[in-house]
């Protein structure tokens, strides 16, 4: 009955347009009413998936000269992406942001030589500090993607390309 007052009152013009918002949020209401709130989300509007992003998809090249970012890594720059890889030891057991490497490591990177330092990691930038995973463990890490040279104010680390916002879980 609810439904039915809905396509009464608002125009079959589809989703598109101003009352869209509007007419989903008064069925996902009605939905909740008749149905309970498990089905709902049947009428919620879908999250926006991630585009999957690998390691090797990060550069186009790598010279003495330095490193030029990837087609594919620019055009997803502001993007939602997911990545798969390691999480590095962290500096501390909690943070709220970490580095992941394309491979397990057994030292933090940040402890070691330049000359150890992995040329394929992001850093990572969660919405609040957690406590961290095994570094041996692979994680699904889901952010949106920022490229180019950044400084962070607070520990001063360099990253050129960084997921913010970010969420993670093991595989």
């Amino acid at each position: 009955m609810i439904l039915s007052r809905v396509s009464r009152k608002q125009p079959a013009a589809g989703p598109i347009g101003p009352a869209a918002p509007a007419r989903r949020a008064f069925i996902v209401r009605g939905a909740r009413i008749l149905f309970g709130a498990g089905c709902a989300s049947l009428f919620a509007r879908p999250a926006t998936a991630a585009t999957r992003l690998d390691f090797d998809e990060l550069y186009a090249k790598v010279t003495v000269l330095g490193m030029t970012f990837s087609d594919k890594v620019k055009s997803l720059d502001g993007q939602n992406v997911t990545m798969r890889g390691f999480m590095a030891p962290p500096l501390k057991a909690e943070a709220n942001f970490f580095v992941l490497t394309e491979i397990p490591m057994s030292i933090c990177p940040f402890c070691s030589s330049d000359s150890d330092w992995p040329d394929n990691i992001v850093v990572i930038y969660l919405d609040r500090a957690q406590t961290f995973v095994q570094a041996n463990a692979p994680i699904d890490v889901t952010g949106r993607l920022e490229v180019g040279s950044w400084t962070d104010p607070v520990t001063g680390f360099v990253s050129l390309l960084r997921l913010v916002g970010a969420s993670f879980r093991t595989v």
